[in-house]
This record gives structure tokens, sequence and C-alpha cells, in this order.
């Protein structure tokens, strides 16, 4: 399955989008399954996530059933913890059946031989981000933030998203963090042979690379504004489209 086409999108941000381009992310998925064996959701799919023991957040049921479907019907989809949605579990592995990644992870996708990773803290620079990262992933906090009313807890991460302002072209801020994570991918193409494909989301810029060494550096953009996806066929190059 690794060898078929695969189909690759990031920053989706359900719960946060118009309705419109959730309802074209829903479709496109369902397209999606019916051509690609394999799926990769690569971060931030839904603008908040946090799994409590017994407790689901509301707003997902559509797109979670849909999911639990695709994989049922013998497809395999690979999600990746983002910046917005790293705190998923065992809720999505054993009940709605993906592979949940917290961290950058390699992978053979279509025959290429990839770094998945959402894009997060990588690179030079952020150094704040960073700090906060470290802090809102380490187990105290999260066992704290555990014991905060869901829907408290709902309200603060929404008051925290800034998604509803995304709705725009990227601005001069989000290219030059574009920038930094090519350079930062391509560097790492140079570096490590085992490798011939990075992809990263988080920028909300879809855009795609070819490293001197001949491999690939693919960031999938958003469907907050661009509605923009990957496709990775073996043996050919990574193909980056959008969805109108």
């Amino acid at each position: 399955m690794s060898n078929a086409v695969v189909y690759v999108a990031s920053d989706v941000h359900l719960g946060a989008i118009p309705d419109e381009n959730e309802s074209a992310f829903l479709g496109w998925l369902e397209e999606a399954a019916a051509v690609a064996p394999h799926i990769v959701l690569n971060g931030d799919l839904f603008d908040y996530w946090f799994e409590y023991r017994t407790v689901i957040p509301r707003g997902y049921t559509r797109a979670l059933g849909l999911l639990a479907d695709v994989v049922d019907s013998g497809v395999r989809v690979d999600l990746t913890g983002g910046n917005h949605d790293w705190w998923g579990g065992s809720y999505l592995e054993e009940e709605i059946g993906v592979r949940f990644h917290r961290e950058p992870v390699r992978l053979e996708l279509a025959g290429h031989r990839t770094l998945l990773a959402h894009g997060d803290g990588l690179g030079p620079g952020d150094l704040g981000y960073k700090l906060l990262k470290s802090v809102l992933r380490s187990p105290p906090f999260r066992w704290l933030y555990r014991w905060i009313h869901p829907d408290v807890a709902s309200w603060i991460a929404g008051r925290a998203s800034a998604t509803h302002s995304r709705q725009h072209p990227p601005t001069d801020d989000e290219r030059t963090r574009s920038e930094i994570l090519a350079e930062w991918a391509l560097d790492r193409l140079s570096r490590d042979r085992d490798l011939d494909l990075v992809v990263l989301g988080h920028t909300h810029v879809p855009r795609m690379d070819a490293s001197d060494g001949g491999g690939w550096y693919v960031n999938t953009g958003d469907w907050v504004w661009h509605r923009s996806y990957a496709v990775l066929r073996r043996g050919e190059p990574p193909e980056l489209r959008a969805l109108r």
C-alpha cells in the first residue's frame, strides 16, 4: 500500500473554518479515499483537540464518523498532531482507527523516503513558541489541564486560536516563516541521504521545492484559505493541487 498513490493535507482547522470549507474538505476526504489506499493528515486537522478519558470535543461528529468509515473501508490514515491538536491519543487510534503521531516520523509514502512533521517548532527562531510548546506538552501541564471543565477548556482554546483571523492570503510574517521552514527542510535533505522527501504543514503557505540532491520539500498549505493538498505517486515528483 505504501507504494501506491498517497494524498496529503494539513491545517484543516475543523471547528474554525467556514461551513463551505468544511464541506469541501469532507468531500475531498471521500474522493481521496476512493482512489488512494493511504491518506496523511499532517497536523491541525482540528482547531482544538484535547482527549479526556470520557469526553470528546463537540463539533467534529461528521468528520470523525467519515474518518472511521474511511479506515473501515481499508484505507490507511496517518494523523500527525499539530500545534492545535497534538493532544490526541487512544480515542483517535482505537475508536477511529487512525495512526496518530505526536513527533516527526519517517514513513515511506508512495515509494518516497519521507520525513513527515507538522512543522511547528522546527528551524531557527520562534523561541517564544518553542518555550511555550515545551510547557504545554509536558506531563504536568497535561495532567492539570485535564482537570479543567471541558467547556472552560474549549473556551480557553477558542480565545487562544487565531484561525478566524487567518482567512486571508498569507501575511508577510507567514511567508517569512515559510521561507525558514523551507530552508530547514532543504538543509535536512542535503544532509540526510536516507531521505528524498520532507513534508511539512503549519505555515499555511503551500509550496514545493526541489533539493540539489534530487529530493523534494513539500508544504501542503491549508484549508483555511487555499484548500490545498499534495498527491504522491511512486517514481514521480510530488504534485501540489488546490480544490476550487
